[in-house]
């Protein structure tokens, strides 16, 4: 059985930091391309950040600067760390990972709420 946790959300204030993680099991983690997308209220889920299974990153330019993707392969585990955080960043926090050689194969969290709020 597939399961992809989040955690590490909550109330932060302006400026304010937190690190989220999400926990994999029942997948191949070095074959996944790990994601995470977010979606605020009235809005598209959209991409925040998303690793390969070698490291390479790529940061949406509304988190570029302050946000960091990054992987441990032994832990099965992807991370956000989110610095300087801002208002417009509230929103539920989705871990999504994807196979990197088999089209359409991919598998999302539960999502994980990030406030941001004084």
């Amino acid at each position: 059985q597939v399961q992809l946790v989040e955690s590490g959300g909550g109330l932060v204030q302006p400026g304010g930091s937190l690190r989220l993680s999400c926990a994999t099991s029942g997948i191949i983690f070095g074959f996944y391309a790990m994601g995470w997308y977010r979606q605020a209220p009235g809005k598209q889920r959209e991409l925040v950040a998303v690793i390969t299974p070698g490291g390479s990153t790529n940061h949406s330019d509304s988190v570029k600067g302050r946000f960091t993707i990054s992987r441990d392969n032994a832990k099965n585990t992807v991370y956000l760390q989110m610095n300087s955080l801002k208002s417009e960043d509230t929103a539920v926090y989705y871990c999504n990972g994807r196979h990197s050689m088999i089209s359409g194969l991919d598998y999302w969290g539960q999502g994980t709420q990030v406030t941001v709020s004084s």
